[in-house]
């Protein structure tokens, strides 16, 4: 077993669950009836081919070594469920917090699949968790991707466990800053480029004066979690956010950053938490830097940076230009460097969570951000999964101590995709930013509309 996979595992306790999972909705194809759904689940759990990566499960000692399970017991890890009345997507995404926030049984391979009806609007879902020692986030995400057709014709989707290997086309974690710090840590060996890389961005710092360092305010979001977790999921219209982006002259994901920032200022104002200093936030970054344009798939994300967004500013256009202008010079010392440097340089930045366990140094250090916003690009086009039409996918990420909020979002057809995931206890009524998420784009609209 690679370290970087037996730490995940040894991480993991009963207030710090490390799976990634996401939520899918469906709409049914024309014509099903009311045994659609079970006939589904049948055919998912009568499949003859399961992917190794589907069989893994932790021999012993913990950390050591994978051993690859002959049989899969379908009747545990792919499950048939239900929402209670009176169905609504409420309801929904209460089982979906609760699922999550369940550790995986250590004794099986490390997943679950949940097919979910009872919902009234005739839609049906499928909530799946991965064990994050198994595949990461963005790698989870694509998994499932992979599994749907772009033909509504098409009866020969497989479900992501009976899909065939695929070779890897390299390291990714925008889901999870934890991973990323431990990963890179790996590459901070290269010491004599990291040398001359970071020469270089102190001298951009004093000279410009104005980067955002990995240092924020303490919040209520950067405190100790507990094991239970609130999920809280929503879609925009991508064209909306385009718009206020193209009429800014900023980024689709600076606006995006911009409704974080304004749902965050509002949530904390009602809890009366709002820090005097401005919040930042961690976003992860892509080997192609130099890709502005918004929306744009510009390959995995390897690397982070830390934004400023200006919660301290009342104004949602205010707050919209500091954002981008952050943005830009993050980028900016990044541009001129490899991947390597890219990817050690971020995980410095990261080090602090990876030091969260000790005990005391969440309690008595600054956080080096207050929230992760990840945009994960997807599907461009309508996808369907056996003729039933994909009307959501929602990203259901992983928070530790420190970093009791984690905003994933990622892009489907005409639409984008939040899934909030938040410690029950650190974030109270944490559905409650989805209202201020949207009125945070209205202001937008009616400053750059």
């Amino acid at each position: 077993m690679p370290p970087t996979d037996a730490m995940f595992l040894l991480a993991e306790n009963r207030d710090h669950p490390m799976h990634v999972g996401g939520l899918q909705l469906f709409v049914p194809p024309d014509g099903a009836g009311p045994e659609f759904v079970r006939e589904m689940l049948d055919a998912m759990r009568q499949t003859d081919h399961i992917s190794p990566l589907f069989r893994k499960r932790p021999g012993e000692p913990i950390g050591t070594r994978w051993k690859l399970d002959e049989t899969i017991d379908y009747d545990h890890h792919v499950r048939h469920s239900a929402v209670p009345g009176p169905g609504r997507i409420r309801e929904l995404l209460q089982l979906t917090s609760r699922w999550h926030g369940s550790l995986l049984d250590r004794h099986r391979p490390l997943w679950e699949a949940h097919v979910v009806e009872g919902l009234q609007d005739g839609r049906f879902a499928v909530y799946t968790k991965v064990h994050h020692s198994m595949v990461d986030g963005v790698s989870a995400l694509r998994l499932m991707q992979r599994s749907l057709s772009e033909d509504r014709e098409a009866l020969d989707c497989l479900p992501p466990w009976s899909l065939p290997a695929r070779k890897s086309s390299g390291g990714s974690g925008g889901f999870n800053p934890l991973g990323l710090a431990r990963a890179g840590l790996g590459a901070a060996g290269d010491i004599a480029g990291l040398l001359p890389a970071g020469v270089k961005i102190a001298n951009q710092i004093v000279r410009d004066g104005d980067i955002t360092l990995p240092r924020a305010p303490k919040t209520i979001l950067n405190g100790n979690v507990g094991g239970a977790r609130r999920f809280a999921a929503q879609s925009w219209e991508i064209e909306r956010i385009q718009r206020v982006a193209r009429s800014s002259a900023t980024t689709l994901n600076d606006v995006v950053l911009a409704m974080v920032s304004g749902a965050l200022r509002q949530y904390l104002l009602e809890q009366h938490a709002l820090p005097d200093e401005p919040m930042t936030a961690m976003v992860p970054v892509s080997l192609a830097l130099r890709s502005e344009s918004a929306g744009k798939d510009s390959g995995n994300a390897v690397g982070a940076i830390v934004v400023n967004l200006a919660t301290n500013r009342e104004h949602g256009a205010t707050r919209l230009e500091e954002i981008a202008y952050s943005s830009r010079q993050a980028k900016k010392i990044l541009r001129d460097l490899s991947p390597t440097q890219i990817l050690a340089l971020s995980a410095l930045q990261m080090l602090p969570l990876a030091m969260s366990p000790i005990p005391g140094f969440v309690k008595y250090t600054n956080p080096p951000f207050n929230v992760v916003v990840s945009n994960v690009p997807g599907p461009k086009k309508q996808m369907y999964f056996n003729g039933s039409r994909l009307d959501g996918m929602y990203p259901v990420s992983i928070v530790t101590d420190g970093l009791a909020l984690n905003i994933t979002l990622t892009s489907r057809d005409k639409y984008l995709d939040f899934g909030l995931i938040g410690c029950r206890r650190s974030v109270p009524h944490l559905q409650r930013l989805l209202t201020h998420l949207e009125d945070a784009l209205a202001e937008l609209e009616k400053s750059w509309g």
